[in-house]
């Protein structure tokens, strides 16, 4: 499929929805909080979610600003309604060096440990993979475990587990050229095979894949790219073999994005609706949006999280077990703000595209 980014551009005046702050019976929106006022430090970034035996639990990495060597990984943990005090659960302090932390992503093992993956090193091109385990719902967490050589585990977005038991986890590099791959495990972490590469000569430059599960037990994964536009690839064996690298009719302008399957079926994807500027290294981070999705590829309109100038960016999306749909993403770099949906509530739009030379 050849793609022309000169001749679409993507208007999202549909999509601004406006939000009332008295929500209705027929509002997708259940909650929207801050899951801390205030915090002991300046900047913070690329949260996480899971729900644990006890209560969702969030991670995010915080500190002077990203890059910094005094960066780490920072968690809270709703229960009973509130969100405790923020605390640090992961540093970079590796072989007597610091280094900034980066992208940590948590998963529940069912019936088993929390895992919390995450980056540590100076910059994404350099970075190595870590992972820590909690046995009590994420109120402690075990002594840090580099991953083997060649393995960084979920590179931003949640892992999946495969209905063979394999634990598939999106990944990617950054180093001479962004590259897409995926990472295998049997034992939720302790070993690992080797990585299995998605379309590595495409020319799309793409990073931070998130998993769709197809209902014909196919995988569709959605990814980040320097392209303007959302790219695509699908595997029809359980993530062993994806096919080539292609885009979707959905903007992206060089930021995270992460989609869920529902147990329904049904897909939801929360991501940037902006353009890239041609020759720019990304466009704006606003507003956030939320889509839906029969197949992973073709999708409508549904919500708008925020349409404010700022910075809303790399959400984390998960279905709790009530069928609640919980959305954690940056607010302007200070905050980071959890929304709940109901996702029987989600409206859904045709997305209006325009070709500017018509």
């Amino acid at each position: 499929m050849e793609f022309n980014t000169r001749s679409v551009l993507f208007i999202f005046i549909q999509f601004m929805i406006v939000i009332s702050p008295v929500y209705s019976q027929n509002n997708p929106i259940l909650i929207e909080e801050f899951i801390f006022d205030q915090a002991p430090f300046e900047s913070c970034h690329a949260s996480t979610l899971a729900e644990g035996e006890n209560g969702l639990v969030a991670a995010f990495f915080a500190g002077t600003h990203e890059k910094h060597e005094d960066v780490e990984i920072w968690s809270t943990r709703k229960e009973s309604g509130i969100w405790n005090k923020p605390y640090s659960i992961a540093d970079g302090i590796f072989n007597g060096a610091r280094y900034p932390c980066w992208n940590p992503v948590l998963y529940q093992v069912p019936g088993g440990p929390m895992l919390l993956f995450y980056k540590v090193g100076p910059d994404p091109e350099s970075w190595w993979g870590m992972i820590k385990r909690s046995y009590d719902g994420g109120k402690s967490w075990s002594d840090p475990e580099k991953l083997p050589e060649g393995n960084l585990g979920p590179v931003k977005n949640k892992p999946v587990l495969l209905k063979n038991g394999r634990l598939i986890c999106p990944s990617s590099t950054e180093k001479n050229g962004w590259r897409v791959h995926m990472e295998f495990t049997d034992d939720f972490g302790i070993s690992w095979e080797p990585r299995v590469p998605v379309d590595p000569i495409s020319r799309y430059e793409v990073i931070q894949p998130t998993i769709l599960q197809l209902k014909n037990g196919w995988l569709r994964i959605l990814c980040r790219s320097k392209e303007g536009v959302i790219i695509s690839s699908l595997s029809t064996d359980q993530g062993q073999s994806w096919s080539v690298l292609e885009p979707i009719e959905l903007p992206n302008p060089n930021s995270g994005i992460d989609a869920v399957t529902l147990s329904n079926g049904t897909h939801i994807l929360a991501y940037n609706h902006s353009i890239k500027p041609e020759k720019e290294w990304g466009g704006a981070r606003y507003p956030l949006n939320i889509a839906i999705s029969n197949d992973g590829q073709k999708w409508s309109a549904s919500l708008v999280l925020e349409d404010m100038p700022g910075e809303y960016s790399y959400p984390s999306i998960i279905q709790d077990l009530e069928g609640r749909v919980h959305v954690v993403y940056t607010w302007n770099r200070k905050k980071i703000k959890h929304v709940v949906l109901n996702p029987t509530r989600l409206s859904s739009r045709p997305i209006v595209i325009w070709d500017k030379e018509n």
